[in-house]
């Protein structure tokens, strides 16, 4: 244990942020130095709070069931080369986590029971970058080779988990990504505020240097098929995301300006790493409506600033939740309440209980204006309306950031004849393998829209579904089965 005390002696502290009038003027990292440098002059104190209790409940809140009492405590005592292994042991991409995970495991913290919970996700992200620096991480190559060939289709966090684990074991791993570089939304969906590209960059390279191989440009079902990836691999394992957005069907969808988040976040990525991109989605000038309030919704808030947006408002179909846990969601479950993101904190403006009824454009075509209606909650029946509430506000540029629907399965369907479950995700075993014996499925191609915590944790249990299926056994862990679901997110 850290300091028996800590939990009593220490207040939780938050790193400090860089001013929203400055940091909203380029497409760096929130925090200075990014978030471990501004977490280090408090480090210490902040991993003193951890009380290792009796029972644990953040391994419970955590998908990946991170060790957090031991790198707590490896932390509090200078030992951080000790707290990388313990972290690395159960994360492969900690850094990731670090920044972009919501952290289900500060909701189940014993210490949040009454209080404020532990700073897992910042130390988390702390003893990564300390472990970059002082390079404690090095590539693991593996010692051997056993002859067999896996195809990764999809360089998502679950997609490259998979990979680093499968090439660990000894297999021959090629990861075939569509787009022009590896990461997948990573790289493209997450702006450059959120997580720098270097970050991304400097974790693909560890992983050919340990013998992965990556193959971008290259879309499975028109470059290659199924069928022949298929034969041409011992095993393949598909990670390619829940990627079908959920449309809104409003009159005048079909106006120019409505946009899909996913339409305009990877554009102003590629932008921003110094790319050109015709006819590039902009928000300069414009007053914009991001309808969602998810952090998709919030991604594309800080993006619209950064590029000079007239307004920015978000428009949410749910009530605004309060300040403290609700009664139907206790301890250690992760609670609806109220949260404002980096990107809310520069600016724009949050409406809630509002639906969309209509887009209004002008002669032209391209949308001008929004319409929408207040809602209050109806039971089982959704949403009703609240007669006489219709406003209209200005919106020259919209993006529809309301999730995603499920993953393209067509050709999978058709050229394979994989399974697909009643949320029309690919159907998988206990072993993460589809109704085609040899095809592994795993993330939000299975799982359906999640965390990025989620995407790692079966992209893993994945990789021991497949060494098994190869070698006849595995020893790689499996941290949870296809079928469960969280109950803290």
């Amino acid at each position: 244990m850290a300091d028996p005390r800590g939990f009593m002696k220490y207040e939780r502290e938050h790193p400090t942020r860089r001013d929203p009038a400055e940091r909203i003027r380029d497409w760096n990292e929130v925090y200075p130095g990014g978030p471990a440098a501004a977490l280090l002059p408090i480090i210490k104190t902040q991993a003193a709070r951890c009380m290792d209790c009796g029972i644990p409940f953040c391994h419970q809140g955590c998908p990946l069931g991170n060790i957090i009492p031991e790198w707590n405590d490896q932390v509090w005592r200078d030992d951080w080369e000790a707290a990388s292994d313990r972290l690395h042991a159960t994360n492969n991409f900690p850094e990731f986590t670090g920044r972009l995970c919501p952290a289900p495991c500060e909701t189940a913290c014993v210490v949040g029971i009454n209080g404020d919970p532990v700073a897992i996700k910042g130390i988390e992200v702390s003893i990564a970058e300390r472990a970059w620096d002082d390079r404690y991480i090095q590539p693991q190559a593996p010692d051997w080779h056993t002859g067999y060939t896996v195809a990764v289709v999809g360089s998502g966090p679950s997609g490259l988990a998979a990979a680093q684990q499968l090439t660990r074991a000894g297999h021959t791993v090629a990861v075939f990504e569509r787009s022009e570089a590896p990461g997948g939304l990573l790289r493209f969906g997450i702006p450059e505020f959120k997580m720098e590209k270097s970050v991304l960059d400097r974790r693909i390279r560890q992983m050919k240097d340990e013998g992965t191989i990556f193959r971008t440009g290259v879309t499975i079902g028109k470059d290659i098929t199924w069928s022949e990836l298929r034969s041409r691999y011992d095993a393949v394992v598909v990670a390619i995301g829940s990627t079908k957005p959920r449309d809104l069907p409003a009159t005048g969808r079909e106006l120019d300006g409505v946009h899909f988040a996913m339409d305009y976040l990877p554009q102003a990525n590629r932008v921003a790493r110094g790319k050109k991109v015709e006819n590039q989605i902009l928000a300069t000038g414009k007053h914009v409506v991001v309808i969602g309030g998810g952090d998709t919704g919030s991604d594309c808030i800080g993006t619209a600033i950064r590029q000079g947006a007239a307004s920015v408002t978000q428009l949410e179909i749910f009530p605004a939740p309060g300040e403290d846990r609700p009664p139907h969601q206790p301890w250690p479950t992760y609670p609806a309440v109220w949260r404002v993101s980096t990107s809310q904190e520069e600016g724009g403006e949050r409406i809630f209980e509002a639906s969309t009824s209509e887009f209004i454009g002008d002669e032209e075509g391209h949308v001008r204006q929004l319409k929408f209606v207040e809602v209050r909650p109806n039971g089982a029946r959704g949403f009703a309306p609240v007669e006489g509430s219709e406003k209209v506000i200005p919106a020259d540029l919209v993006v529809l950031a309301m999730g995603f629907v499920g993953p393209e399965t067509d050709a999978l369907v058709s050229e394979l004849g994989a399974g697909l479950d009643q949320r029309g995700n690919l159907a998988r075993d206990d072993a993460y393998m589809t109704d085609v014996e040899g095809v592994f499925c795993c993330g939000d191609a299975g799982r359906g829209q999640s965390l990025i915590v989620w995407a790692i944790a079966e992209g893993r249990s994945c990789a021991a579904g497949v060494d098994a299926f190869l070698s006849g056994g595995s020893k790689l862990p499996r941290p949870i089965g296809p079928q469960e679901r969280s109950m803290t997110v």
